[in-house]
């Protein structure tokens, strides 16, 4: 009889706690309906305005209610009950889907409603996961967070950027975007439900006296005050916003044409690259999941991060399919597999009455660094060949990621916190 590999078991338990089960299932169905609402928003528009320009301001708008409120999203958090935030969210959101398929079923609606829903969406993201990150310690033992993230990790890629949308697309394309707007609110009502059956936990005496004490400000400026005093967590974060700014306009913006000037199906061949960097993110955070968090932990994400890029270099220089497929796909497993640990480290190391405004200004970099990425990558292009843009952002992040082990002091954190115990 062949023995049960432990690994995979590490991997998997987390899904023994009821708690933790009842939230993967909400974050799944909530993941697969953001997913879908992507293809029913752009038809829905389509139907409504056929215009590239009247698309793109509704698209903006999920990133909109991102930006605006993912700071105060982590103030919440740290202020209130996250049982309480998670099913507000869940059901705010799926009551706002379910007043969009009903104005769509009814043909009464107009472009503005389908705006407001993406940007309700985007603020309930905001609110939603600072209060999960915070929420997650108070579910799972501190051994198992790694596997939980790593489970969230895989969840994320094959809902919200395969099933969702490729559904989304079968539906829309067979009926209508009203059908698929009753799926989406549908899915988010079904998320609703599942988190009522979260068990009551009683927040910490210090959250709570907190609450009375201070006000919004205050709690927004102590979040501050201590990333910039935690040299790990600092150093990180500046770290990571630098990584966004490099490769995600690259990656997002350029690659369409590295695929155009090298193969004839240039829309398949990009559709087939960006789903093996997908691919990759769910297999790396699968992957350190079932390991052991590592010793050196500080030093194998920033590595992994940093050290991760170096397949970008291969892009810009190698016309062959299959090595650009198997680069994309590393560079995903690096970054899942840093994602994996980074999270689990937040819920770690930081104290509990912090972990949201953390998560929460982490947030609030990533997606502030992104849109400028995004926004440069086609001007630079123009004054550089795109073959070296991918050559730099490949080589540039392993030299930034040796510096911030060096001024975050990496080592030291790791000898003080030993978390492989």
């Amino acid at each position: 009889m062949s023995k049960k590999n432990p690994n995979a078991l590490r991997a998997l338990l987390p899904l023994a706690t009821r708690d933790y089960r009842l939230l993967f299932a909400a974050v799944g169905i909530e993941v697969f309906g953001t997913g879908m609402w992507t293809i029913v928003m752009v038809f829905q528009v389509l139907a409504l305005n056929d215009s590239p320009l009247a698309l793109s301001a509704v698209a903006t708008g999920m990133s909109l209610g991102l930006f605006a409120f993912a700071i105060l999203g982590g103030v919440v958090a740290d202020r209130f009950s996250k049982r309480r935030i998670i099913i507000t969210v869940q059901g705010c959101t799926a009551l706002v889907m379910a007043a969009v398929a009903t104005l769509s079923l009814t043909g009464t609606i107009e472009l503005w409603h389908v705006g407001v829903a993406s940007f309700a969406m985007g603020a309930g993201s905001a609110f939603f996961y600072p209060a999960y990150s915070a929420y997650l310690p108070q579910v799972l033992p501190p051994e198992q967070l790694l596997a939980a993230n790593g489970l969230e990790g895989a969840l994320r890629p094959s809902m919200g950027q395969g099933l969702g949308p490729a559904l989304g697309g079968v539906i829309v394309g067979a009926f209508f975007p009203a059908i698929g707007a009753v799926i989406v609110a549908a899915s988010y009502a079904i998320a609703f439900i599942i988190v009522l059956f979260l068990s009551q936990r009683e927040e910490t005496n210090e959250t709570a006296s907190a609450t009375d004490r201070t006000n919004v400000w205050d709690d927004l400026k102590a979040g501050i005050r201590y990333v910039a005093g935690t040299r790990w967590l600092l150093w990180t974060l500046i770290f990571g916003s630098s990584l966004a700014l490099i490769i995600q306009g690259p990656i997002e913006v350029l690659l369409p044409f590295l695929t155009r000037d090298r193969f004839e199906d240039a829309e398949a061949t990009f559709g087939i690259l960006l789903a093996a960097f997908g691919i990759g993110g769910a297999v790396g955070s699968l992957v350190v999941s079932s390991l052991k968090l590592p010793r050196r932990y500080l030093t194998f994400m920033i590595l992994c991060w940093g050290g991760g890029t170096l397949p970008l270099v291969l892009l810009g220089m190698a016309d062959s399919l299959p090595l650009m497929l198997a680069s994309l796909f590393v560079v995903g497993a690096a970054t899942g597999a840093g994602v994996v640990i980074w999270g689990t480290l937040l819920q770690r190391l930081v104290p509990l009455n912090m972990i949201g405004r953390v998560a929460s200004l982490d947030f609030f970099v990533s997606i502030a660094f992104m849109p400028v990425s995004i926004a440069i990558a086609g001007p630079l292009s123009l004054l550089v060949p795109v073959e070296v843009i991918f050559i730099v952002a490949g080589i540039i992040p392993p030299v930034l990621a040796l510096l911030a082990l060096a001024a975050g002091r990496m080592r030291i954190v790791e000898l003080q916190h030993p978390l492989d115990i």
